[in-house]
């Protein structure tokens, strides 16, 4: 490899053999001599001694297209990436394709625990067949003849739900908490499944929402009477009748009339309203959904009928005393609003937002009692779910001016909630008299809780963070305190450390006026009077009625539990579905789930394409 000379010529000397032998003898000189002296030649003498010095390595390049690069380098990067797969990717994908466990959701909170029993009182309430798995053990079929004698209704109007503590059946109330149970369900939904109550709330819409259907001729577009009432009950009377008699239902054998209504725009209109949410809740029935919308439309002409004005409980000896309706404006209004939610019909908002309506309805008088939710009155839920497509939708001209009168009178409407404004008292312990010290005060109390939690919602889900209350700003935070103020008095803080809804909590009324929780279930048929003892006994119910939210306590705070002190101790359809509605609105279980403030799209599903699909900036629509 090195036999050639670079310089020239051959390696070889020319000398002489012998001489120089004599030569290498002659000198006397070490290994290290040697190498010292051969530091001491220059780099071409070293040439000759060690022949050419050795090749340096030249650096490789590798062309990528857009960059040349040393290889080694290259080889650097593509072991490092390597490397960091190995250490950091690898290991992630492991721990990506481990299956994981579904997060736990959080505990149930009071809210949630009281909604389980709440719902049940629906259960107990049922009349006609029951369903085997009802699970109430100590109530059964009832109720199987009412108004087998009417011609034109085949099989009678039995199911549907008894009102109160007696067995009668109102159906004026009896819509009313049909709709408030729907509606809880439209805005909530997402919460009811979160806590495992979608299927049985809607199985009790459907059950009061079947019999409505019985109650006229749902399958006509034009009708000229509905059924108002099954069973009646005199005052101070003494014959055989729902108050008279002390029976479980299962027991009944008075007779049991039903009345009739030729003209009834207040019952009329609730109906409607009942039929048209509950279409909105059951749109995953369309055969279902539409039969609903098809009633509620021939019922909501037939009470908006000029020729049938006149209120339905008007001169009625067996509904007037019970539950007079002192209006039907208010009607009107509610069931137009859930009119065009479940039709999208643009003639419905169009008259609900017809200048005259609230004018006839005094919306806009700032009434104290007109903004109190409930059974007779419906303007304050009316006007916030008019609210609602303002806030949500804000579909302006020609609609805008009455929304913006419906808005601004629910933010007043809200407003007379807070003790600080004085509108209505409230008791040392906290609850607030929205009936003036009356009996049956809660029933008030979660009706107007539900729209607070509501309103409170709907502002959170577009972004505003509360109202003005003349120069006061009262924020959502606010809103939602005094909501759960409210039912956390009815679920134990309160001065008597009791919980006003049955089985809830360790202490809680135990001798409630009502005919089939103080009777014994015991196979024994107690005569009309032979009831008596059980309801003049001072001892425990025999069967706990889960889930009941009694009257309520006076004033003053304080609460007999007695079976004949029934505006305290009695529970009614309509107490118990603003409770539901109350408790669904305030619990955080479904807001653990992941759930929004409320499913705004639902109620819009049916609504034309002819507003914006957002909102607009809050500073043109807040009141």
């Amino acid at each position: 490899m090195y036999s050639a000379n670079h310089w020239g010529g051959s390696f070889e000397i020319a000398a002489d053999g012998a001489a120089e032998d004599d030569h290498s003898r002659n000198m006397d000189l070490d290994r290290g001599a040697l190498s010292a002296r051969q530091h001491q030649l220059d780099e071409t003498q070293q040439s000759w001694l060690l022949g050419p010095p050795e090749a340096k390595k030249k650096d490789k390049y590798v062309d990528l297209g857009c960059v040349v690069v040393k290889r080694k380098l290259l080889w650097w990067v593509l072991w490092t990436l390597l490397a960091a797969f190995i250490l950091i990717g690898l290991p992630v994908i492991i721990a990506k394709s481990i299956p994981k466990k579904k997060p736990h959701a959080p505990p149930p909170d009071q809210y949630t625990d009281a909604l389980h029993k709440a719902l049940l009182f629906f259960n107990a309430q049922k009349s006609g067949r029951l369903p085997k798995n009802n699970g109430i053990k100590w109530r059964g079929n009832s109720g199987l003849s009412d108004g087998s004698d009417l011609t034109d209704v085949k099989g009678g109007l039995v199911g549907g739900y008894y009102d109160a503590g007696d067995n009668i059946k109102f159906h004026f109330p009896l819509a009313f908490s049909m709709t408030m149970l729907s509606w809880s369900v439209i805005e909530y939904s997402a919460k009811y499944k979160a806590v495992g109550e979608y299927d049985h709330v809607r199985e009790l819409i459907k059950w009061g929402t079947d019999y409505l259907l019985l109650t006229f001729n749902s399958s006509a577009s034009t009708i000229d009477k509905v059924y108002s009432q099954v069973g009646i009950a005199k005052i101070n009377g003494t014959q055989p009748d729902d108050h008279y008699c002390w029976n479980r239902p299962e027991d009944m054998a008075y007779p049991r009339p039903v009345q009739t209504a030729g003209s009834a725009p207040d019952l009329g209109g609730e109906m409607a309203a009942a039929l048209a949410a509950a279409s909105i809740v059951f749109r995953d029935n369309a055969a279902y959904s539409k039969k609903l919308v098809n009633g509620a439309a021939a019922v909501y002409k037939f009470a908006r009928s000029s020729g049938h004005r006149t209120p339905y409980s008007r001169g009625n000896q067996y509904i007037e005393y019970y539950y007079n309706s002192t209006s039907y404006w208010d009607e009107y209004m509610w069931s137009a609003a859930w009119m065009y939610y479940a039709t999208g019909n643009n003639t419905y908002i169009t008259f609900a937002t017809d200048p005259r309506l609230p004018k006839n309805a005094k919306a806009f008088y700032s009434i104290l009692d007109f903004s109190v939710f409930s059974w007779d009155n419906k303007l304050p839920g009316a006007e916030l779910l008019l609210s609602r497509l303002r806030m949500f939708l804000n579909p302006g001209y020609p609609y805008e001016e009455s929304l913006i009168g419906y808005h601004n009178t629910t933010s007043m409407n809200m407003c007379t909630y807070f003790p600080r404004f004085g509108a209505f008292n409230f008791t040392k312990g906290g609850l607030a008299q929205f009936n003036h010290g009356k009996g049956q005060p809660l029933q008030y109390t979660v009706a107007n809780s539900f729209l607070a939690a509501l309103y409170a919602d709907y502002m959170e889900s577009v972004n505003v963070p509360g109202w003005y209350c003349g120069p006061y700003f009262m924020t959502v935070d606010d809103l939602r305190s005094f909501a759960r103020s409210q039912v956390n008095y009815i679920l134990g803080d309160n001065p008597k450390k009791m919980s006003y809804v049955v089985g809830y909590g360790k202490k809680y009324p135990r001798r409630l006026h009502h005919r089939g929780a103080s009777t014994p279930h015991n196979g024994i048929k107690y005569s009309c009077t032979g009831g008596y003892k059980w309801r003049d006994t001072k001892g425990a119910d025999p069967n706990v009625l889960v889930g009941a939210m009694v009257g309520g306590p006076d004033k003053n705070d304080q609460f007999k539990d007695a079976r004949l002190t029934y505006a305290q101790n009695e529970p009614t359809l309509v107490g118990n579905a603003g409770l539901v509605a109350a408790l669904v609105a305030l619990t955080n279980s479904g807001r653990g789930a992941g759930v929004t403030a409320v499913d705004k799209n639902t109620m819009f599903s049916a609504v034309p394409p002819m507003f914006p699909a957002t909102p607009p900036p809050p500073s043109k629509w807040k009141p």
